[in-house]
């Protein structure tokens, strides 16, 4: 833990990892203006990332392995390599990487310094073949050369403690309660963080299609959706639960069932709500525009023995989990499709397909995913 000055961290944080990093590894488009301000934003987040390295290389033993973890710290193993090159480094990228297309989008100097400095890893890990893929693109377009391994790591759960935690009486309470709401209805259930990324208005859109289209589900499905509050300090993000929020209700409205709404839609923080919802899931919606792996799709169909999974192509997760029902996240009627494949599915296929997306979510739980990193970077030595 560090004591970073609350400017360089603002610029650093605030501005390039968050306003500008993530945007571009997501596909989203809304970059912001790289003027003198946003230079000047740069050149904290550069020294934010020389402030790690120099704390590493202060505290770490001779020989040391060292994971540097994200976009927030991307300049970091080769800040580090110049003064401790002793020192095997490793390299995690949770996001997804950027495709060349969007990557192009950051001022050259800018894309070749992050390069760069990722470049002075020993190993660069992501969760996905995809962003391996296109990183090593994205290098070569900056016209560095691409030495260093390139290694997918895709990390899963560890189903023990999960279940466990889910078996806790506040956890109980909660199912409970939602049961009481859903009644006799199949749930289809979310739970994301109130973010542009997360597709949350479209997952709605798709559920508004669902009931148009196959009205037979009108009363027999809840969409339950559990939406944790997201960076609510910047105006993007408060407009987009507003808006979320407000298109639930129209959905409410517009079957007029105030007594029994097709659609439950909570904004909060309760990790307790979280593991309820997914355990009550008859399918799990995950419908991210982009997303380094997804977690919740992973830990939906652990918590619930009998979800099917509807999920976007667009995250990591889509790559091990292909008895999922897999869909183009901008493509609402495709998605309202799918959730109606997945409330008729037969018990049958239901259960075979639930045992393969149990497997592959738990092939690589933390403990292991860490120790493949840690593993690697003693290769050489």
């Amino acid at each position: 833990m560090l004591a970073v000055d609350p400017d360089v961290l603002a610029g650093a944080y605030t501005s390039i990892a968050n306003g500008t990093l993530w945007p571009v590894n997501h596909g989203l488009g809304d970059t912001p203006a790289f003027d003198d301000e946003w230079r000047a934003d740069w050149e904290r987040y550069v020294a934010y990332n020389q402030q790690f390295a120099e704390a590493i290389a202060d505290e770490a033993a001779t020989g040391a392995k060292v994971l540097v973890q994200d976009y927030h710290l991307n300049l970091v193993p080769a800040a580090l390599r110049r003064v401790r090159p002793d020192l095997r480094i490793g390299h995690f990228t949770h996001t997804p990487w950027a495709t060349p297309e969007d990557y192009a989008q950051l001022p050259r100097d800018v894309g070749r310094a992050i390069v760069d400095g990722l470049l002075g890893a020993d190993s660069l890990g992501f969760h996905s073949p995809r962003w391996a893929e296109d990183f090593a693109g994205c290098a070569r377009d900056a016209g560095a050369s691409v030495d260093v391994p390139l290694r997918v790591h895709p990390l899963g759960v560890d189903p023990a403690p999960l279940i466990e935690r889910a078996s806790q009486p506040d956890v109980a309470e909660r199912v409970s309660a939602l049961r009481a709401v859903a009644g006799d209805r199949k749930v289809i259930a979310r739970v994301d963080r109130t973010e542009p990324a997360k597709n949350i208005h479209r997952g709605l859109l798709a559920f508004a299609e669902l009931l148009r289209s196959h009205p037979e589900h009108l009363g027999q499905v809840v969409h339950v959706a559990l939406a944790y509050p997201s960076r609510q300090d910047v105006a993007e993000y408060r407009d987009y639960t507003a808006d979320c929020v407000a298109l639930a209700e129209e959905i409410n409205e517009e079957y007029d069932a105030a007594e029994r709404p097709p659609v439950v839609f909570e904004v909060r923080d309760d990790y307790a709500d979280s593991l309820a919802t997914l355990s009550s899931a008859d399918v799990l919606l995950v419908n991210s525009l982009r997303d380094g792996m997804n977690l919740v799709a992973k830990e939906g169909v652990i918590l619930s023995a009998h979800a099917a999974l509807v999920l976007s192509r667009e995250t990591g997760a889509a790559d091990e989990m292909t008895e999922a029902l897999l869909v183009d996240p901008l493509d609402v009627d495709a998605t309202a499709a799918a959730l109606h494949a997945a409330l008729t599915m037969t018990d049958a296929d239901r259960s075979a397909r639930h045992d393969r997306l149990a497997a592959s979510a738990a092939a690589l739980p933390p403990q292991a995913w860490l120790q493949q990193q840690l593993d690697v970077l003693s290769e050489g030595i």
